[in-house]
């Protein structure tokens, strides 16, 4: 089996593959993360691991976790199934890595789109030749709420809730108009953007907020929580084939 660590910006994210079947999935927070995957360590029979950091995570506990698993660490230098043209293929972000090998392996010769609607929202763009070309990075729904609520003296931090109406008419329901039907907005204009420029486009939305979303969007999507865990799988996967 395969352990699948994700350690994002807010918590860490973990699964067991049996191949290409999901068959555990925890969350919890970073600093108890090295005892919740020893109870999974118990509980499944490991045979390796990826871990894929886009938070600071110290060589220490990397250093512990790789003492209990067989452990790949997700970098720019890691094999994957599919041409990196990236510029700038060092800054390249693990987790996006992860998206675009989920998308290549799910979505064979087919122009994707993954958008990622977490702490960030990220854009990622593959075409029908497994060629990686980049996408775009942008501030996620509660990132936008705190900045209203950090950068002005009056505005209140609010939890995220579906406007009523575009037109807000007191602020909270400007607030919410402005937020989460502005990254709406922002999502259905940068998908017509790539549906202009490819004609046959699948479209993949995950991350945190991906329910809280798919419901609103007129585009055609795939919406699928567990899209990066399946990535780091594939590659995975892909290396110990290698």
């Amino acid at each position: 089996m395969n352990l699948i660590i994700d350690a994002g910006n807010t918590r860490v994210k973990v699964a067991v593959f049996e191949l290409d079947t999901l068959v555990d999935v925890v969350f919890f927070d970073q600093n108890i993360f090295l005892s919740e995957i020893k109870k999974l360590l118990k509980k499944h029979k490991i045979e390796q691991g990826i871990l894929s950091s886009v938070s600071f995570l110290s060589e220490k506990k990397i250093e512990k976790l790789k003492s209990i698993v067989n452990l790949i660490i997700l970098s720019a230098e890691t094999k994957v199934p599919f041409i990196n043209l990236y510029e700038t293929p060092t800054t390249l972000g693990v987790d996006r890595i992860a998206l675009v090998c989920g998308a290549v392996q799910k979505f064979p010769e087919k122009n994707i789109l993954v958008i990622d609607a977490g702490t960030c929202i990220t854009f990622d763009f593959v075409n029908d030749k497994s060629e990686y070309f980049g996408g775009a990075i942008s501030p996620g729904i509660e990132m936008r709420y705190k900045a209203l609520n950090t950068f002005t003296s009056k505005l209140p931090f609010l939890e995220k809730n579906y406007p009523e109406d575009f037109i807000g008419k007191n602020t909270r329901e400007s607030m919410n108009s402005g937020v989460v039907n502005g990254v709406l907005q922002e999502i259905e204009g940068v998908i017509n953007q790539y549906k202009n420029k490819f004609i046959h486009l699948t479209v993949v939305l995950t991350g945190g907020d991906t329910n809280f979303l798919s419901k609103q969007l007129k585009s055609s999507i795939f919406a699928h929580q567990n899209f990066l865990l399946e990535g780091l799988n594939e590659i995975l996967i892909f290396n110990k084939n290698k």
